[in-house]
């Protein structure tokens, strides 16, 4: 019991600092290390060298070609004034009263499309400052107007989606990505709904206030005034974006899956397989492809492009530390003897009713782990084939027990002490304080909201 307390303790403190704005690569290790003192069997400098900073590096290893390319991509996008061009475009076509509408759209194309959640917030803010400003909005909404678009139905809900939140359950269960569509379809309608409802309310009472853009006073300095005359043609500012999405899908349905990379069981090359790899090498192609269409665009202005990949890829250092810190800590966490216990009250829990069990499992381990991805697959890893025997036994569609389980993993993970929180929020220069409520609204209470009402059709 006093495993699970030091947990809980640590958790609380982890939540209870990053909304208060403390740096993350400090407290994340600190609060690990807490519940590992209060656990009394590791020891502390083991866990922090061997799983915490291990974890951290791996996490880095995985991910930082992604997060490095993305920043990359965004500045370019941004001081190109393709993303301003963008960004009039569909004003013109919703009109400047829906640019919370476009800003949510454009995340949702984009991530459905099978861009990583961490590129696509790195591209989408300089468009969502472009929108923001000229629809007068206040700025501390754009992380909830991102977490919408990018963090819910095109992540979980959307048969067909190839984010790997949406495809970890496949093997489980023995399905495929477009599992339970039609169950998929109804729970992205209510995360849509409740989603656009509440950001649309909290502009409306913002205005109301007398609150707009220009009101903020901690404008990031890398944002730049552009004129409509300075701005590239429509067609030349989306080919980026539309190659980002083409090459990622062809790359990822077509061309990487076919080829013989069999020298991956190699151990040199980490004794892995295709499979493990195939997402992250479209997803990297494709960014460099979308890159160097910008640069073929642009030049002309060969030497402000070499300035502007360099400020792009020092942006991506603070946040890709931010989420490894993160990762650090989920895993330091599941390495304790505590957590053990937390999965096996888990597996016991409403036995008659499986659907329910899984759903509070994959939400309770996502948000100790702060991770939709981590939480999933530990909860799949620990009670899989327990959530298998018991849906078969209840006569439920393996599809089903597939499809809960990737709506109940981007639930608790959002909590304030989330990776993709924390970089969204830094990304976009707003605090805890000032943005966090609403992204909790959109990617917290609406996807359990939308679990808990499939989960009922259902039974």
């Amino acid at each position: 019991m006093i495993s699970v307390a030091g947990i809980l303790v640590s958790l609380v403190l982890l939540m209870y600092l990053a909304y208060r704005n403390h740096n993350v690569i400090v407290i994340a290790p600190i609060c690990a290390l807490v519940a590992v003192g209060l656990d009394g069997e590791l020891p502390l400098l083991a866990v922090y060298t061997q799983i915490f900073l291990d974890s951290l590096g791996k996490f880095i290893v995985r991910y930082f070609a992604l997060f490095l390319l993305g920043a990359i991509f965004g500045k370019l996008m941004e001081e190109t004034g393709s993303a301003a061009a963008i960004a009039e475009w569909i004003l013109r076509w919703v009109g400047t009263s829906r640019a919370l509408l476009a800003l949510v759209l454009t995340c949702a194309v984009l991530t459905y499309g099978g861009v990583s959640l961490f590129v696509v917030v790195f591209t989408v803010f300089p468009l969502a400052v472009a929108l923001f400003r000229q629809a007068n909005l206040p700025r501390r909404l754009i992380p909830a107007s991102i977490a919408l678009g990018a963090f819910t139905f095109t992540m979980t809900a959307l048969p067909g989606s190839v984010q790997i939140q949406n495809l970890i359950p496949m093997p489980f269960f023995k399905t495929t990505s477009f599992a339970a569509p039609v169950m998929g379809c109804t729970a992205a309608l209510i995360m849509f709904s409740v989603g656009m409802l509440w950001l649309n309310y909290r502009a409306m009472r913002s205005k109301e206030k007398g609150e707009g853009f220009c009101v903020e006073l901690d404008l990031p300095q890398q944002q730049h005034a552009t004129t409509s005359n300075s701005l590239p043609p429509i067609t030349i500012a989306l080919m980026p974006l539309v190659i980002l999405l083409i090459l990622n899908f062809v790359f990822s349905q077509l061309v990487v899956p076919n080829w013989d990379a069999s020298y991956l069981g190699e151990p040199r090359f980490g004794a892995t397989e295709l499979k493990k790899v195939q997402g992250t090498w479209s997803t990297i192609l494709a960014m460099a492809g979308a890159i160097l269409c910008i640069v073929a665009v642009h030049w002309r202005k060969a030497s402000e492009l070499k300035e502007i990949v360099s400020r792009g890829a020092q942006s991506s250092l603070m946040p890709v530390f931010n989420a490894a810190s993160e990762f650090g800590y989920g895993s330091t966490i599941a390495a304790l003897a505590g957590f053990a216990t937390v999965k096996a009250w888990m597996i016991g829990l409403v036995p008659s009713q499986p659907l329910i069990s899984e759903a509070v499992s994959v939400n309770v381990l996502a948000g100790i782990t702060g991770s939709a991805s981590g939480g999933l697959s530990i909860a799949l890893e620990a009670m899989g084939q327990s959530y298998i025997d018991r849906g078969l036994a209840a006569g439920l569609d393996p599809e089903v027990m597939h499809r809960v389980a990737s709506l109940s993993c981007g639930g608790l993970d959002t909590l304030p002490h989330n990776g993709a929180v924390i970089t969204l929020l830094l990304i976009c220069g707003c605090s805890h304080k000032q943005s966090y409520w609403d992204i909790a609204v959109v990617s917290v209470l609406g996807p359990m909201l939308a679990t808990g009402v499939v989960i009922a059709i259902m039974g």
